[in-house]
């Protein structure tokens, strides 16, 4: 039984709206970048001169991965702009931890004990 006087008993009513999705292109378009992108992580780790900045060229090139796979296969580019406002700024922090125990262990596991 449904509310709606116009809809017919045939049609059901659905509660929410129908999530647009991107076409069998556009997938295809970013799993080709995620490939472009994961080659060129491979790339970066075996050329000897990137070492020096070799971590972070990968958490850059991490990062836009990772945001193109929430964007499109998660759906976030279609989702309410508040949720991409919540998601942002905890991902931000979550990159900040993780940096910052970088840091701290690099820092530890550098300095040798004194006795």
């Amino acid at each position: 039984m449904s509310n709606n006087p116009t809809a017919s008993p045939a049609e059901p009513v659905h509660a929410h709206e129908e999530v647009p999705r991107g076409t069998i292109k556009a997938y295809l378009e970013v799993a080709g970048v995620l490939t472009v992108l994961t080659i060129l992580e491979i790339w970066a780790f075996y050329v000897p001169s990137l070492q020096p900045v070799l971590i972070p060229i990968l958490l850059v090139l991490s990062g836009a991965k990772f945001a193109l796979v929430v964007m499109f296969y998660m759906h976030l580019k279609y989702d309410h702009l508040a949720y991409t406002g919540i998601f942002g700024p905890l991902l931000a922090l979550a990159g900040f931890i993780v940096i910052a125990l970088m840091i701290l262990i690099a820092y530890f596991m550098g300095s040798p004990p004194t006795a």
